[in-house]
């Protein structure tokens, strides 16, 4: 696990060398094992190394060719690259290594970087140069577990893990992208490739940039062409099997994700909450790793109320270590750990997607005093159908386009669509042309609108919510892990076991399609209560499944985010540093937004008439992203 920077100029003028060190100097935190430089005429790569597979020098980048055509900064890990490399070795192709990087590097340079990238099992962002074409490739992993972002300025393309990278570079100035904070305020996430940050851009995942170098300066822009390479398609099978056959293929291939991705040279720890995602993992690695150590991170309830209570699960997770002896660390975090953390959170953060994300910073921390690699349980719910109270209000509809506008509503997380205008009345008059709903359904392009059985609406869903919110947690937690130089596995996102959650029936999944129920993301009270309770639904088949690893009473719990009990804190032990960040008319959010809308929102949820709590930290987050990048201009 690394990162990699560097710069194209197409207009053939020199890339400085100078510039390359500061652009990964600036994220050495993702690799404080080694750097390393490579500088060509117009082209610039460089790479911070975490040492994680191959310790030696041999796996230093960025890595050559023995022709010296092909050129690699990679990030990432491979988990087929043992196969892969036998393949190659079988056709005479001679390895120097035994790192992953240098499979990457010379499948591309064999097979062709589609061929090639179809056969990849794993995470990674890459950028490779083809010496002989004056060609660069900057790819992406299926899912997106590893970011890459890239900006065109002044006829240099510009390209890092983070952005921080890309800001290094004298070419680029930082400033807000007004049309993307109105995607964000209202989705508090990007269905595009934009960020917060003008021109610059996350490359989509499951898709490659090729860009060469052109004699003629004129429509530059016009030749970075971006290749999707993989999408998702969830999809009910003509011939469904009977449940045994798909109950024993998917502990086949749950078995098999996990040991895949025990393969490193360090020592490999796991993420442990009370839930069954990543209590399975956890019980499956842990036969293979005896006394692995794993992590928990709980919360003080002293101050919390209602659903809230429910939060800490450190009980929880304490049996699950005993029962597979597990090296088990908590912590636990208490109103006030927010703030202190938050300046450093936003520098990392870059884009406060999704959710309220300190925790992961505090317990990736944790991890890392101790490991450097853990596995996490992400993606067992996007996959499998976990958020049921979700996909049920939008199954019955009268076309594709009244169950578009359903899931519209729902997922307006932080600001409806009609206070926009009134919200970012500063600046409406530069972003009014943007139709959050367009966005909204430009995600659907590829997936088959036809179909419009209840079955295949969840389907719809789930594609959404794995390109959107997966991708958006796998986006955060890449970089609160990275911070503290820590990689972060992610088993449900394996290619074979993907695959055959995509093709499994919703019936295997889910138990109500016809319940539609009316609920909005802020609703106070456990929203999954008014289906599992009932139905014992979500994850219908995952949960049957996890009974050979899990005691009943893990597989039969309702579902508990990783989530703070910030709604109680924002309006007691924290509302000091609220009002103090936010409550101000200076505060730098209001180069934007209109101060009285806002304060009149965060009034209802400190008057305890509304929960903003999405809103309240996406603000703070923010406020602390404007100072430290300098885009309140």
């Amino acid at each position: 696990m690394c990162g990699i920077a560097g710069m194209y100029h197409l207009d053939g003028s020199p890339a400085s060398i100078t510039v390359l060190k500061q652009m990964t100097d600036a994220i050495a935190h993702r690799g404080p094992d080694g750097e390393g430089h490579w500088l060509s005429g117009p082209v610039a790569l460089g790479h911070r190394r975490l040492s994680i597979i191959d310790l030696s020098d041999a796996g230093n980048q960025p890595m050559r060719t023995d022709d010296g055509r092909y050129i690699l900064v990679y990030n990432g890990e491979t988990y087929n690259f043992r196969e892969l490399r036998a393949q190659l070795q079988a056709l005479g192709t001679k390895f120097y290594s035994r790192s992953d990087s240098e499979v990457i590097l010379k499948a591309v340079a064999h097979w062709g970087i589609d061929a090639a990238l179809d056969k990849f099992n794993g995470m990674f962002a890459f950028a490779l140069y083809d010496k002989y074409k004056r060609r660069l490739y900057l790819a992406r992993d299926r899912y997106g577990v590893k970011p890459l972002y890239y900006a065109l300025v002044n006829n240099i393309l510009i390209f890092g893990s983070e952005i921080k990278a890309i800001i290094e570079h004298p070419a680029y100035y930082s400033s807000m992208d007004k049309e993307g904070l109105v995607e964000y305020l209202t989705f508090q996430n990007f269905f595009t490739d934009r960020t917060l940050f003008k021109d610059v851009h996350l490359l989509p995942a499951g898709c490659y940039i090729e860009i060469g170098s052109m004699g003629d300066k004129k429509n530059i822009a016009n030749k970075i062409k971006i290749n999707r390479y993989w999408d998702y398609h969830f999809e009910e099978p003509e011939n469904p099997r009977s449940k045994s056959e798909y109950l024993e293929e998917l502990e086949h291939l749950f078995l098999q994700a996990v040991n895949r991705q025990l393969v490193s040279d360090v020592d490999v720890g796991a993420y442990l909450s009370g839930g069954m995602d990543s209590g399975s993992i956890t019980a499956v690695a842990a036969r293979e790793l005896p006394f692995m150590r794993t992590f928990t991170c709980g919360f003080d309830l002293n101050s919390a109320s209602g659903m809230e209570l429910s939060f800490d699960e450190r009980e929880a997770a304490e049996h699950m270590s005993y029962l597979f002896k597990t090296e088990h660390y908590e912590m636990v975090l208490k109103s006030g750990d927010m703030e202190r953390v938050m300046p450093r959170l936003a520098y990392h953060l870059e884009e406060p997607r999704v959710g309220q994300s300190y925790p992961n910073f505090y317990i990736a921390q944790l991890a890392s005093k101790f490991n450097k690699v853990v596995l996490a349980g992400t993606g067992g719910d996007e996959l499998f159908g976990g958020y049921p109270w979700r996909y049920y209000r939008a199954v019955v509809n009268t076309d594709f386009d009244d169950y578009v506008d359903k899931y519209y509503a729902f997922w307006q997380r932080l600001i409806p669509e009609k206070a926009l205008s009134k919200v970012c009345a500063p600046i409406w008059n530069d972003v009014k042309h943007v139709s959050t709903r367009d966005i909204f359904r430009d995600v659907f392009t590829s997936h088959a609108e036809e179909m419009t059985r209840p079955e295949d609406y969840v389907n719809h869903s789930l594609y959404f919510e794995t390109n959107t919110f997966l991708h958006g947690l796998l986006v955060v937690e890449d970089k609160l892990s990275m911070a503290h130089s820590l990689e972060t596995r992610v088993p449900f996102l394996d290619n074979d076991l993907v695959d055959f959650a995509m093709r499994l029936p919703t019936s295997m999944k889910l138990g109500n399609l016809e319940n539609v129920v009316r609920l909005n993301e802020n609703t106070p009270g456990v929203k999954t209560a008014r289906y599992f309770q009932k139905t014992q639904d979500g994850k219908l088949l995952l949960r049957e499944m996890m009974k050979a690893f899990l005691p009943d009473e893990v597989v039969e719990r309702e579902k508990q985010g990783f989530s703070a009990p910030d709604a109680s804190w924002f309006k007691g032990e924290s509302i000091d540093y609220v009002r103090e960040r936010l409550l101000t008319p200076k505060a730098n959010i209001y180069s934007f937004l209109d101060y009285d809308s806002v304060t009149e929102m965060m009034n209802e949820h400190l008057s305890g008439k509304q929960n903003r709590r999405l809103l309240i930290w996406s603000l703070l987050n923010l406020e602390e992203l404007m100072d430290r990048y300098n885009l309140a201009n």
